[in-house]
């Protein structure tokens, strides 16, 4: 039905304790599903033991050691056998309300749904066990997490011959990949799915220990493996995000989206020569003056 799949960091200290929280939560998700653990990082092989995941340690990575996001998606076809497959950031808690979504989409034909994280402190290990853990956790999410921007996109369920072998080589967690994802499916005419509104996607904050990528304090990254992957997304990829989605899971029934920035997108995505066109022509009536062009 469904796999869920993942490459986590070392199962050290804070960081071993969130990742063990959220893969433990996706064991609790019902009726179930089938989970993949990529990579040989300390630790994964006996996360994958402990919760009942497959454990495929063996993932071509750049120079710099990074994991490849092209090969990893294509490993996870080859593995399951579900129609639906889910990356999953695995800092990223999920609960009861992903999979209400997921019954929701899963009859279509292809998608991709996606939905903006809520960033959230915790610094102890979840009890799953206990009756009532999700109510709380969710609670604490919507009372004391941070929803984050459309440009925080941490899970993606699709249809598993959305992408084949069309995945440039990213480097996975150096930015540009995630945004590739979406433009694609836009570009290929695929419905893109924003359950924001159904699915508390739950984030734990931890620090950043990248050596080769630098996190400035706007947010923003540098560093050689986010230029090359920005070069790999390309210039119009690079600024697709959740606003960019086609319809919107609210109260179980897909909504069609209504954008501005969606409708600029899919003209530049689909119709480069139009869009371009209708910018030069509206900039030159002095409809977009002093507008910039993110196209």
């Amino acid at each position: 039905m469904l796999t869920v799949f993942a490459i986590p960091k070392p199962f050290e200290g804070h960081i071993g304790m969130i990742q063990r929280n959220a893969i433990a939560s996706w064991r609790k998700l019902k009726p179930g599903c089938s989970m993949i653990l990529f990579g040989d990082e300390e630790g994964t092989r006996e996360a994958a033991r402990e919760y009942d995941a497959m454990h495929y340690p063996e993932i071509p990575r750049n120079e710099y050691n990074t994991p490849m996001v092209n090969a990893v998606f294509e490993k996870a076809a080859d593995l399951s056998d579900d129609r639906v497959l889910c990356y999953v950031n695995a800092d990223i808690i999920l609960t009861s309300d992903f999979m209400e979504a997921f019954n929701r989409v899963k009859n279509l034909t292809s998608f991709l749904m996606v939905g903006r994280r809520r960033d959230l402190d915790i610094e102890e290990p979840l009890h799953l066990g206990d009756t009532g853990w999700e109510n709380e956790i969710r609670m604490r999410a919507m009372a004391d997490g941070i929803l984050r921007h459309a440009n925080y996109i941490d899970y993606f369920l699709f249809d598993r011959n959305l992408y084949g072998q069309a995945l440039p080589p990213f480097a996975i967690g150096r930015t540009a990949w995630d945004n590739w994802l979406l433009y694609y499916a836009r570009k290929t005419g695929v419905p893109v799915i924003d359950a924001t509104g159904e699915v508390i996607a739950i984030h734990q904050n931890h620090r950043y220990n990248e050596r080769s990528v630098i996190l400035r304090e706007d947010g923003t990254w540098e560093g050689y493996e986010v230029r090359s992957n920005r070069e790999l997304a390309g210039k119009h990829a690079v600024n697709y995000n959740i606003e960019d989605a086609t319809l919107v899971l609210s109260g179980g029934k897909l909504m069609k989206q209504r954008s501005k920035v969606r409708a600029r997108r899919f003209l530049v995505t689909r119709f480069p020569g139009i869009a371009r066109f209708v910018v030069s022509t509206a900039r030159r009536a002095g409809f977009l003056a002093g507008e910039e062009s993110r196209g």
